[in-house]
């Protein structure tokens, strides 16, 4: 993905240092390789303006006298960025290219929401609502483990399908919430053993589409399954349930 930023001309004076490092900017101003366009490779259109106002760089700038150390330490403190390059390109560019972190999940936790990326790290500039397709993680300890249970469940798109929200348990195991209000009790340990246990259940019985109130696989010998309470009689059920 690239995209040229439109630079500013304004507060050029604030943003020069000494007067011998004006001197030799001059220099290399005189010389024809003044600042003119910055291209972004890598980034999101949603990054992108956050990766161009810490770069910090103004329209007519020398370019030769870019602090490319400096700039690349300031790309890489945002948050959505895991690494950055960056290149000058005569007579008038400004090259910065980054890797960008990979959003993974939306993480819910003492009544706050942020976006953590595939290794359970909050990308503090990323909007949560602009993220509403991620799996939702919640409870304490629930960034950190989330990158080795989510890969497991996404290669289970039926589970996935009507999960909720992935509940961090006394950060030690996980509750999986279904939309329906259904719930699956993974153990502390070997999450992937259970998961196998429950697609196996699932085949037998075809239990995730007859529906359960609770499937509690935290012990690996006995999968002990609590049946949906039958509706009174004459009541319809909830569309969507």
């Amino acid at each position: 993905m690239v995209g040229v930023a439109v630079l500013a001309t304004g507060h050029r004076g604030a943003r020069l240092v000494a007067t011998a490092q004006s001197a030799v900017d001059g220099k290399f101003g005189q010389a024809g390789f003044r600042l003119r366009k910055v291209r972004i490779e890598g980034a999101s259109a949603m990054a992108t303006g956050d990766i161009v106002k810490a770069a910090g760089v103004y329209k007519d700038e020398p370019l030769l006298g870019l602090d490319l150390p400096a700039l690349r330490k300031r790309i890489e403190a945002v948050g959505w960025v895991r690494d950055a390059r960056i290149v000058r390109l005569l007579p008038d560019t400004l090259v910065i290219a980054v890797a960008e972190r990979r959003q993974l999940a939306v993480w819910q936790h003492e009544g706050k929401t942020m976006v953590i990326d595939d290794h359970g790290l909050v990308i503090p500039e990323a909007d949560p609502a602009r993220f509403a397709s991620l799996p939702l993680v919640v409870g304490v300890g629930g960034a950190e483990a989330a990158p080795k249970i989510l890969p497991l469940l996404a290669q289970r798109p039926k589970l996935m399908g009507r999960m909720d929200a992935l509940v961090r348990v006394d950060d030690r195991r996980w509750d999986i919430r279904f939309k329906d209000g259904s719930l699956i009790q993974l153990p502390a340990v070997d999450e992937e053993a259970a998961l196998m246990q429950l697609e196996q259940l699932d085949q037998r019985s075809r239990i995730l589409d007859l529906g359960f109130e609770r499937i509690d696989l935290r012990n690996p010998d006995v999968v002990a399954v609590r049946p949906r309470e039958p509706l009174p009689p004459g009541r319809l059920p909830i569309a969507g349930a």
